[in-house]
């Protein structure tokens, strides 16, 4: 079969377990890295057949993020490691199961038939990369089923290049299969598996490969056999990833005001957090979730018809929401054509998305209203998106209304607006928020009384002593959102 790295690698070698969520699916963890050798016959590429031979009912895929190597490397330190690496593309570690129990850990039959590693289709020079900042996605039938990002990573792959090199040499055109995340599982003849990394807005593309059905084994040798260990590894335990958002954090976020969330990210420095231009649905729905991306670039019809059938990036991005999540639009601040409607928003609300924010148009306006899902928008819009956009790509750092937003970011939205906040900033922002709030609930209190605000607000002199004097005499959980600097 045909590969893509122009030359035969010597060797293709596979690590068992290196992500904490496919750890924690199998529900063990390892001191160290251990590996299994595949042939390089088994290399093909994207668009090559994956053939289940006849009598396998358990043949699996694996997203994994591939290294090829670019020179000879033996007892390379983690420090250089890196530089011994060319390339970084897509692989599927592609089995059946039901081989397993000939060769259990070598996995020589079970993973080494011809077409078993498919790579590509293109490839990433990792000198132009960050190898801790890449993302892996797998999708089975256009479904996504795998996302995971190297940060998480138990060896990273310097760590691998340099344990590997220790006991042999590593050479020119090498693959490194890295591991798999959670969500690999079973696909039958006529199933496509899609693999993909990318690396911020550089990727390798689509690996694209369809199972189809092939002829029995011949004897001699071991024939297809399976059982309930086989086909409890091969399709996945019911492992469920951890929230996105801890409940507390999430609770205490909830209970302060987008405006006084705003002023004390302006005391830090972060004057341009707000996501401007867009309005709520929901007036009486909080919004509260961890950013899930999507960007439109400007209409090109040329290209439109490319990127907007199927499962384009708009409805990949909808799929790819898991509970918590806020999905944030980048259209430019072009609401002259809808960016999502009541089916889409109605998926995403199914999938447990704790909102949407697009700063372009809102379609279906009365029936996404009608949802308990916040939805923030720029204005309503009959129109589809492809008299203006075209879904682009999900994931990556977007800036919507503005304001940059980088997946993972926490959105914050009520009556006022929404704010972007940092996640490692979200802690001591509710402390500071309580505190001011409390502080305006007082000057509140006292400009109702007639008091002037001259000395009052913001607190100083005397005021301060007496408002110490009336927090102490409050409950400790006084505490609610006010209307913050902008009074």
């Amino acid at each position: 079969m045909p590969h893509p790295l122009g030359t035969k690698p010597s060797k293709i070698i596979a690590v068992h377990l290196n992500y904490p969520s496919r750890a924690a699916e199998r529900g063990r963890t390892v001191p160290y890295a251990s590996y299994f050798l595949k042939p390089a016959s088994s290399l093909s590429g994207s668009g090559d057949p994956l053939i289940r031979p006849e009598g396998c009912d358990l043949m699996g895929f694996e997203g994994e993020i591939a290294l090829v190597m670019g020179r000879h490397a033996r007892n390379v330190g983690i420090e250089q490691a890196w530089e011994y690496v060319d390339f970084v593309t897509a692989a599927n570690d592609a089995g059946v199961h039901d081989l397993r129990h000939a060769d259990r850990g070598s996995n020589l039959r079970s993973k080494g038939a011809d077409g078993f590693t498919p790579l590509g289709p293109r490839l990433l020079d990792a000198r132009t990369v960050d190898p801790s900042r890449l993302t892996l996605r797998t999708w089975v039938n256009g479904e996504p089923v795998q996302h995971d990002t190297s940060d998480t990573l138990l060896f990273p792959f310097a760590y691998l290049v340099a344990d590997l090199s220790r006991l042999m040499t590593l050479e020119p055109g090498d693959v490194i299969l890295t591991g798999t995340p959670a969500g690999a599982s079973v696909v039958r003849p006529g199933d496509t598996v899609e693999v993909e990394v990318t690396a911020g807005d550089a990727t390798t593309g689509r690996l694209t490969n369809t199972v189809v059905a092939g002829p029995p084994l011949a004897a001699p040798g071991a024939m297809p056999r399976s059982g309930a260990a086989d086909a409890a590894a091969a399709w996945g335990s019911a492992y469920t990833p951890p929230p996105l958002l801890d409940a507390e954090l999430e609770k205490d976020l909830l209970s302060v005001a987008v405006a006084t969330l705003s002023s004390q990210l302006r005391k830090r420095g972060l004057p341009h957090m707000s996501i401007d231009g867009v309005r709520p649905t929901r007036p009486d729905l909080k919004m509260v979730g961890v950013a899930h991306t999507l960007r439109y670039l400007p209409l090109r019809e040329d290209l439109f018809a490319r990127h907007c059938g199927g499962m384009n990036a708009q409805k990949r991005a909808v799929e790819e929401l898991r509970p918590g999540h806020v999905l944030v639009m980048d259209a430019r601040r072009d609401a002259t054509a809808g960016t999502i409607g009541d089916i889409l928003a109605l998926r995403a609300l199914k999938k447990g998305a704790a909102g949407v924010v697009t700063d372009g148009a809102l379609r279906d306006a009365a029936a996404v209203t009608g949802l308990d899902l916040p939805v923030y928008h720029a204005g309503a819009h009959p129109s589809v998106l492809g008299r203006r956009h075209v879904p682009w790509d999900t994931g990556l750092p977007v800036a919507c209304g503005g304001t940059l937003v980088h997946p993972g970011d926490l959105l914050v939205g009520d009556t006022d607006g929404v704010v972007v906040v940092p996640p490692h900033l979200a802690r001591e922002l509710v402390a500071d928020c309580r505190e001011q709030e409390r502080q305006e609930r007082f000057i509140t209190e006292q400009v109702r009384q007639g008091a002037g605000i001259d000395g009052l607000y913001p607190l100083t002199g005397a005021w301060t002593t007496r408002y110490e004097q009336w927090l102490a005499h409050q409950p400790a959980t006084a505490a609610g959102p006010c209307e913050g600097d902008n009074a």
